[in-house]
């Protein structure tokens, strides 16, 4: 965060949160999508900036015939994965602008997966509709109710279920978005979980990103009914030069950039 008013860090409503979100995301996506598009692929799972993929990590389990729903999908490159994968992926968003280049990705290779438009906090499936959920980097940091999120998530899966997500580490709370030296000195609190906000001179908030430590990811998966499989804190791979926003291969190095739950809906019985 620096010095320009126009970002801060103050406590938003849910209302605030999701006005904000979607519409940096829909005029945000062009962008986006021209910046990180090659990175994450048109028919990829990539689950972080530092490069891990699914085809590799394998995190989800088995895939073949599994009904997968892909929170906060945005151009649904990973959905479009799965589908190659045998998979019967669902890809969900809130932003209309990041499920455009959804659509424009499924002309350009020919895989298509069902879209939907919708928000995270209120999904629209039935009770035990799916056999696995996951998201990288989608929804969760954008909510002010976490917790919620993870009961919805939690509701729409079969029991034996996995829910699998990654977000920013919360350790990288404590340190600038600067991928070089400036973010490697630790200015703000890891316990103050007041959001992130970008606003406009009037005060509006125009983008909002929140913060958990590790502890209370965990407390809200427990808290909805999981139980923590395991989490993944991928390491800098060697040779990996790239940068992205805030990750770097000078702070990759020193400190985890990414934070992978991986919990399970406990089986019936």
């Amino acid at each position: 965060m620096d010095d320009d008013s126009r970002v801060t860090r103050r406590r938003v409503s849910d209302t605030e949160a999701r006005r904000a979100n979607r519409g940096w995301w829909d005029t945000d996506a062009d962008d986006y999508q021209a910046e990180h598009g090659a990175f994450l692929g048109d028919v990829d799972f990539v689950w972080c900036p530092e490069g891990v993929r699914e085809a590799d990590a394998r995190l989800l389990g088995e895939l073949a015939g599994r009904r997968i729903l892909e929170v906060g999908s945005g151009a649904a490159s990973a959905a479009r994965w799965l589908a190659t994968q045998g998979a019967r992926p669902v890809a969900m968003d809130l932003s209309a602008g990041m499920l455009r280049h959804a659509a424009l990705a499924a002309d350009r290779t020919g895989v298509r997966v069902p879209l939907v438009q919708a928000d995270a906090l209120a999904l629209p499936f039935a009770d035990g509709a799916f056999d696995t959920a996951c998201t990288a980097f989608g929804a969760i940091p954008f909510v002010a109710d976490s917790a919620a999120l993870m009961r919805e998530v939690f509701r729409v899966l079969r029991p034996g279920a996995r829910w699998v997500f990654s977000v920013t580490h919360p350790m990288r709370w404590i340190f600038l978005d600067d991928p070089g030296e400036g973010g490697l000195t630790a200015v703000h609190s890891y316990f103050d979980r007041a959001p992130y906000v970008e606003q406009d001179d009037a005060g509006v908030a125009t983008y909002v990103e929140q913060h958990r430590t590790l502890g209370d990811r965990i407390r809200e998966l427990v808290g909805a009914g999981f139980r923590l499989v395991d989490l993944v804190e991928p390491e800098w791979p060697a040779g990996h030069e790239g940068i992205w926003g805030q990750w770097s291969p000078l702070r990759g190095r020193l400190f985890p950039g990414t934070a992978i739950f991986v919990a399970e809906k406990p089986a019936a019985g």
